[in-house]
């Protein structure tokens, strides 16, 4: 840094912060460090009893913590995502409409490994609401080694480490299983529940069909709603260890490919996701009708987005899988 004459400052840039006292009314910062002084802040400044300031002396080698800020904005802001305009070296990214957040966790981790640099999310693929923040970006000096920014952009490489997945519409068929409901014996408590979460995410049930606790019955269902054009396919019911729940087994023989068949998710371990081509299948565990929150919580935003779910990504739900 360097001393200078304030009326010779317009341009440059502040290395500390300056004070305006005004008694009984105010005692703050007036000027914050990194800020670019103005024609309009010279007579402001010499009211403050500032002839000579302290400014940042450019050697072409270092980016202001603004300019930095800029570069950590260009390279995570993908879709659905707004920034903030930069202050004090600092810039937020929000959402512009509903939807799941996705980060590249890897290529985060290693830009955050990088002296002086500050990348801060939410946690990686959770539902976010239109307007609401994601991240929070800065360098931690007022300025930074222009040869670390260019390492974070490439590690960063061409596309954008942060994006917001859309939800889309589905056409929606719900299997509901049990003799004692296919007979009339108890009312189906479980059809209420799943409406009550599709309609979060702007869905509703378009078709249902209720089943015996035979396989042959649910997976004609299934194979009935996927000829009828259903786009996503729940079944209730049927999906623990015991001889007379089949409903995994009706999920198998459907023709669909199985990518799990439980998941490290409490409530929720039984778990059964399949994709009949692009269609998803699921199986929902009893837990769904009667707990707050479960695994159904966890993938349905996900699948709404149309994110096609792999073995690995559920078997990994352990972590914050108590739920």
């Amino acid at each position: 840094m360097k001393e200078i004459k304030t009326v010779d400052a317009v341009g440059q840039i502040l290395c500390h912060d300056i004070t305006q006292i005004i008694r009984g009314v105010t005692k703050d910062a007036k000027f914050r460090k990194g800020h670019v002084i103005t024609e309009e802040d010279i007579p402001i400044l010499l009211s403050l009893g500032k002839e000579n300031i302290y400014v940042w002396e450019n050697d072409d080698s270092k980016l202001h913590e603004n300019d930095a800020a800029e570069i950590l904005r260009q390279i995570t802001q993908g879709e659905g995502l707004q920034a903030t305009p930069v202050k004090e070296g600092k810039i937020e990214l929000k959402a512009t409409y509903d939807g799941v957040f996705h980060v590249d966790e890897a290529k985060l981790n290693a830009i955050n490994e990088i002296d002086e640099i500050c990348i801060a999310t939410i946690n990686n693929k959770i539902p976010i609401r239109k307007g609401k923040s994601v991240s929070g970006m800065r360098v931690i000096p007022l300025v930074i080694d222009k040869s670390k920014m260019d390492n974070v952009k490439n590690l960063a490489g061409d596309l954008p480490l942060m994006k917001i997945l859309p939800y889309k519409k589905f056409k929606v068929g719900l299997i509901v299983t049990g003799s004692e409901i296919y007979h009339n014996r108890i009312e189906d408590t479980f059809t209420p529940v799943i409406e009550s979460k599709l309609k979060t995410f702007g869905l509703a049930i378009d078709e249902r069909r209720i089943s015996d606790d035979s396989k042959e019955m649910t997976m004609t269902h299934i194979n009935e709603l996927l000829k009828i054009g259903c786009e996503m396919i729940i079944c209730t019911g049927g999906m623990s260890v015991d001889p007379d729940d089949r409903t995994p087994a009706a999920i198998r023989d459907s023709g669909a490919e199985v990518v799990t068949y439980g998941v490290p998710v409490l409530p929720g371990a039984m778990f059964m996701l399949a994709y009949y081509g692009e269609v998803p299948i699921m199986g929902l565990p009893g837990c769904v009708m009667y707990c707050s929150k479960t695994v159904f919580d966890l993938v349905l935003p996900r699948i709404v987005t149309g994110e096609i779910l792999t073995r690995k990504e559920l078997r990994h739900l352990g972590a914050g899988g108590l739920l």
